[in-house]
């Protein structure tokens, strides 16, 4: 679908690393560390450790106050902090209702009842000093009169904004009608030489219910109108090719008066058509079999002889292999090929285009994938789960794909982005797209490639991402 307009999500600094250790480090006595995880969303940061007091030991009037700090020069921000109280300390605070050494988000325990580990997170504003901060524990010891006796600082980790180039989603153009259609074979039988229809001979119950189950599956639904039935029947070759003439109109026109005795549509509606003979499935299932003098009889199915001739011909020269064809191939070849066509009204209103999404998302175009994403913040389930519904329903469509590739880049989940990316295309757009996953993935040659010729397609992103590159290289 034509491009015609873009979402443009600036990422740079969206996204977080941490110098940190993962792996268990005592960085101040009595207590360990690991995986420390600093990650920004937007105007928050947060803050996740692991803390080990298994070997904290404090005693009965003194306390240690644990407390985790980012500093930047000047800047610093000291987190909530946790308080190991000793016995006699801690009762001190109780009876004279004070607060603990610092104040109402401190995480306090007695010593003798202080857990072994702690998963500490923590979520605070975000300001650009942080960028390049550096995360460290604090160990204050206090004793009685909350006298400072002791101090420790351990680093953790340091704050760095990772590159996120911006991600370009294209808007697809909205569908001015909305066709589709459902599609499918049913192997009616009828009786020797015979175009009527009897519902309950043989499989045909079955049969007409596959048809009469697809009309019904859009007929009942209120956003839909159908605007065509098409059958087209066909017959086997085994007869002269009058008669399967004659057979394969009718056989279809009973068909067409059974569905219109079902359901009151237009007259225009029911469209037929008609095949006298499969020539082509025949073809499908010989090439698929093993059949003996496979190849000669492919040969004779593609000559340009009359098809009486031809039918005549590989029953005289190959009569083994033709009463092979006759019971187990020629049977499906009796069939009507059915497609239902219709039109789906459009939706515009974003709560109802999440219900539709849930319940039945066949039914909206790329277009209303598009707008209802803008309702969701980037990044988050619901925004990444609109643009891979959208690429289920719309598998070969490079727009769905670009879009899909850039949700996954933005999630970093790069198998799946460069899955997208190999059906989005080569558009100026698809092409920054593979320039900015190698910008998340380090390689940077193959960032400047793309991101270069994105640059001389005329896409002006392409231009401001390698910029920002160049600075970060420096």
């Amino acid at each position: 679908m034509k491009k015609t307009s873009y979402i443009l999500i600036l990422l740079l600094g969206a996204g977080l690393t941490a110098e940190a250790q993962n792996s268990k480090q005592t960085v101040v006595d009595g207590v360990s560390v690991s995986d420390v995880k600093m990650e920004r969303s937007g105007a928050y940061i947060a803050v996740d450790m692991n803390l080990g007091l298994k070997d904290l030991a404090v005693e009965g009037n003194r306390a240690v106050l644990l407390t985790p700090r980012l500093v930047n020069g000047s800047d610093s921000l000291d987190l909530p902090s946790i308080g190991i109280y000793g016995r006699r300390r801690y009762y001190f605070y109780v009876r004279n209702g004070e607060s603990m050494l610092t104040d109402k988000d401190e995480m306090s325990y007695k010593a003798s009842e202080k857990p072994d580990g702690i998963a500490y997170h923590n979520i605070v504003s975000y300001a650009d000093w942080m960028n390049g901060a550096v995360l460290s524990l604090h160990r204050s010891d206090y004793g009685c009169c909350n006298t400072l006796l002791a101090r420790q600082d351990g680093t953790l980790g340091r704050h760095t904004e990772a590159f996120f180039p911006e991600l370009v989603f294209v808007q697809p153009e909205a569908e001015i009608m909305k066709s589709r259609s459902l599609s499918g074979s049913a192997y009616i039988d009828f009786p020797v030489d015979q175009t009527v229809i009897y519902p309950d001979y043989r499989r045909n119950t079955v049969e007409l219910g596959k048809i009469q189950a697809t009309i019904d599956s859009v007929r009942n639904d209120k956003d839909v109108t159908i605007t065509s039935v098409w059958l087209k029947g066909y017959a086997s070759p085994e007869s002269p090719y009058k008669h399967n003439t004659e057979l394969a109109i009718g056989r279809t026109a009973a068909l067409k008066k059974h569905i219109g005795q079902l359901y009151s549509f237009a007259d225009n509606v029911i469209q037929t058509d008609y095949e006298p003979e499969d020539w082509a499935g025949l073809r499908r299932y010989v090439e698929q079999s093993n059949i003996d003098h496979r190849a000669e009889i492919l040969a004779l199915i593609d000559s340009d002889m009359e098809p009486d001739a031809k039918e005549w011909k590989i029953k005289r020269t190959y009569p083994e292999e033709y009463r092979f064809m006759l019971h187990n191939f020629y049977p499906a070849l009796r069939h009507t090929d059915y497609r239902i066509d219709y039109n789906i009204r459009t939706f515009s209103d974003a709560d109802e285009i999440k219900r539709i999404m849930a319940e039945r998302p066949q039914k909206l175009s790329l277009n209303e994938f598009y707008l209802v994403a803008g309702q969701y913040e980037p990044g988050t389930d619901e925004f990444t789960d609109v643009f891979q519904t959208a690429v289920r329903m719309f598998p070969n469509d490079e727009t769905a794909n670009l879009n899909a590739a850039n949700a996954a880049i933005r999630r970093d989940d790069f198998g799946t982005a460069r899955r997208y990316l190999d059906k989005a295309g080569d558009s100026a757009e698809a092409v920054y797209a593979r320039g900015a996953l190698a910008v998340r993935e380090g390689d940077y040659d193959t960032a400047y490639r793309y991101l270069n010729k994105a640059k001389g397609m005329g896409l002006e992103q392409a231009g401001r991402t390698l910029d920002e590159l160049d600075k970060r290289r420096k």
